[in-house]
């Protein structure tokens, strides 16, 4: 928790955007993995935590934007709860701790609610991602779940994102801790990653850095020889010579700041030379893109800075052709590169996905639908006190490339023939985090390693 002081300020700011109405912020509750009594690790919203810095189950706060009156609702331990859980302090302690003096019990807050609704009041609340806050809605302002995300405030998610999106540096410490325990994780796979070892041995040795850390893992473990899956969480096999080893994983500390990194390794002591040649086109489309970071500029042209990077060394080797520009232009770098070149950071591993892409990585704008582009999560103007990662990679997807082929599609950029032998390749990708200055930028958290002879110095 920080000093109160910063959660005063932030709610002050918050109403001043508001203006009048009342601002409704609900907690996350427990969420049982198969019974009530044993649920999954909790995590609190990211919102209630940014506003009010309460890290327990069961809460919600109110905000009167006019009156600037604010209340947390939540009910005290009891002594059964005491037998359990232990001794405590009071939710009214915690309360002062971030200078709100007014608690009541849960069950008064429809009662609190209504009486602002028959009083014609304007009730904010932001979309909610989890089905207990959705009933949760339903009980307490009698709108149907099919109904709640566009009964949700714009107002209120806009105000939430300008704010949140800005990071103090207080948040910047953190989040610069996360990357430095992040990176260890990552020293620590490459240090694994030998014929022999399971995928399950590497996830849960860098899981252990982030819980020893005092903290958490930010977000399931991508650790896999099967790079050419984006998001595979499965950890089943066994490493074997002439393979590579990607591992995307970050950790959160104490205070739910997240770090993420992604890094490819061999599995033998060094890259063969056809994983050598792919990854030093990836290396350089982040590096171009990373030469891009400042103030003013657009997100969007960060990554069509790394696409045409990308674009431009697959031609050099033979696996597209014609005009680059033209090539992305059309999207078929997208057979190698479909997804972006990163996202926003900070209480959320996708800083305020919940609120929306279209509000967080576009400032309302509509995305786009071309394959590839519509899966960039950011493309706003570049501000100070942005955190963000860089992760463009480059992928082999057997299913893709037999589509794209059957379909006859970019045939005029693409030579399917050399594509082919190397369907069995997978993926790979690297990826860092970064804060943008006033001038530039700053990258968070210790180097990792990433060049080939860094790697390779590690896994030898």
């Amino acid at each position: 928790m920080f000093d109160k002081s910063v959660y005063i300020q932030r709610r002050k700011k918050l109403r001043e955007d508001i203006g009048s109405g009342i601002i409704l912020l609900l907690g996350n509750d427990e969420s049982p993995m198969n019974y009530k009594d044993n649920p999954y690790h909790f995590r609190q919203d990211s919102s209630f935590l940014y506003f009010f810095g309460l890290d327990s189950p069961s809460l919600a706060g109110v905000i009167d934007a006019d009156s600037g009156k604010e209340i947390i609702f939540g009910d005290e331990l009891t002594v059964e709860d005491i037998v359990w859980m232990g001794t405590q302090s009071t939710l009214k302690e915690e309360c002062l701790k971030i200078g709100v003096e007014n608690t009541a019990p849960l069950n008064r807050l429809k009662e609190v609610l209504n009486q602002e609704l028959k009083k014609g009041r304007k009730i904010h609340f932001l979309p909610p991602y989890r089905s207990e806050n959705i009933l949760n809605l339903f009980n307490l302002l009698d709108i149907h779940p099919s109904h709640v995300n566009e009964s949700a405030s714009v107002e209120l998610i806009k105000a939430v994102v300008e704010q949140r999106s800005i990071k103090s540096s207080m948040e910047i410490e953190e989040l610069d801790k996360a990357a430095t325990v992040s990176t260890e994780m990552h020293i620590k796979a490459m240090q694994m990653a030998k014929p022999g070892i399971k995928e399950v041995e590497i996830v849960a040795a860098v899981q252990e850095i982030a819980i020893a850390s005092g903290g958490h893992i930010a977000f399931p473990v991508i650790g896999t020889i099967n790079g050419q899956t984006l998001h595979n969480h499965y950890y089943g096999n066994t490493l074997k010579s002439g393979e590579m080893f990607l591992l995307d994983i970050g950790a959160e500390t104490a205070m739910h700041y997240a770090g993420d990194l992604s890094s490819t390794m061999p599995v033998d002591p060094k890259f063969m030379e056809r994983q050598k040649e792919i990854y030093s086109i990836s290396l350089k489309s982040h590096e171009d893109a990373i030469s891009m970071l400042r103030p003013g500029v657009k997100f969007k042209d960060v990554h069509l800075t790394a696409c045409k990077s990308i674009a431009q060394g697959m031609k050099d080797m033979g696996f597209m052709k014609g005009d680059v520009e033209e090539a992305v232009e059309a999207g078929a770098h997208a057979l190698f590169f479909p997804c972006g070149t990163g996202h926003m950071m900070g209480l959320d591993i996708h800083d305020m996905e919940d609120l929306g892409e279209v509000y967080v990585g576009y400032e309302g704008q509509p995305k786009s639908t071309l394959f590839g582009l519509k899966s960039l999560r950011l493309a706003r103007e570049l501000k100070p006190g942005f955190v963000l990662t860089i992760e463009p990679g480059i992928y082999f997807i057997p299913e893709l490339i037999d589509y794209w082929k059957s379909e006859k599609k970019f045939e005029e950029f693409i030579n399917y023939e050399k594509v082919e032998t190397y369907k069995d390749f997978s993926g790979l990708r690297n990826e860092e985090d970064f804060l943008i200055t006033e001038k530039g930028f700053t990258r968070l958290g210790k180097q990792k390693p990433k060049t080939i002879e860094e790697v390779e110095n590690i896994t030898a």
